[in-house]
């Protein structure tokens, strides 16, 4: 099977929110876990392709999008986008939580992160201030297509002259975290207690 990496197109849009979808438990298919199954997409994709297009990047084989690595070049800027910008027209067609958490399912709990976000920092934000998200279909995993589409980002990245990028992961996931280490990824401190994140940093030449 033959892979190739190109720079997100509007067209890809749907492709990847279904990307999120089948790699939404934990990177197993979580189809079925949400009765509305764009709200992973919401969360965790769509506010990369509007605010940093160029910095988003699509994994393709012979049928078409089988995964993605998004990036931000400054966190905090991108956050404070997506809090003011991107998000308030797409609570405007969604419904609050209920108050009570015990009573939340899997999309209570998403709305949850999308009506009420936090973020995790790590201390040394000035040194890695770019961060990264990736997830591949089961098909273009174990192929080494990960480790290029990180390597493309990290090219883009230094290309406009960041110092580092950091990212976050389960720490129950030693499979990923020995993928990063792999990459010259380390730990990093938050900036806050935080438990339920591991993050990790890589300098960038």
């Amino acid at each position: 099977m033959s892979f190739r990496i190109r720079n997100y197109q509007p067209a890809d849009r749907d492709a990847l929110y279904r990307v999120a979808l089948l790699t939404g438990d934990h990177g197993a298919d979580a189809t079925g876990q949400y009765r509305d199954e764009s709200l992973l997409g919401h969360r965790y994709v769509g506010p990369y392709l509007d605010l940093a297009p160029e910095l988003a990047f699509t994994l393709l084989d012979e049928t078409g999008p089988c995964g993605y690595v998004l990036g931000a070049a400054d966190t905090i800027s991108f956050e404070e986008a997506f809090l003011h910008d991107w998000l308030p027209p797409v609570l405007e067609s969604l419904v609050p939580p209920e108050e009570d958490p015990a009573t939340w399912d899997a999309d209570q709990r998403l709305l949850a992160e999308l009506f009420r976000p936090t973020f995790v920092h790590p201390m040394q934000l000035d040194r890695f201030p770019a961060h990264l998200h990736i997830d591949l279909l089961p098909r273009a995993q174990g192929q080494g297509q990960g480790r290029r589409m990180i390597r493309v980002l990290e090219d883009a990245l230094t290309a406009i002259g960041v110092p580092g990028v950091h990212l976050g992961v389960s720490p129950l996931n030693s499979r990923a975290i020995g993928f990063y280490e792999a990459l010259g990824y380390e730990p990093l401190a938050p900036r806050l207690p935080y438990e339920g994140v591991l993050l990790m940093g890589r300098a960038l030449p």
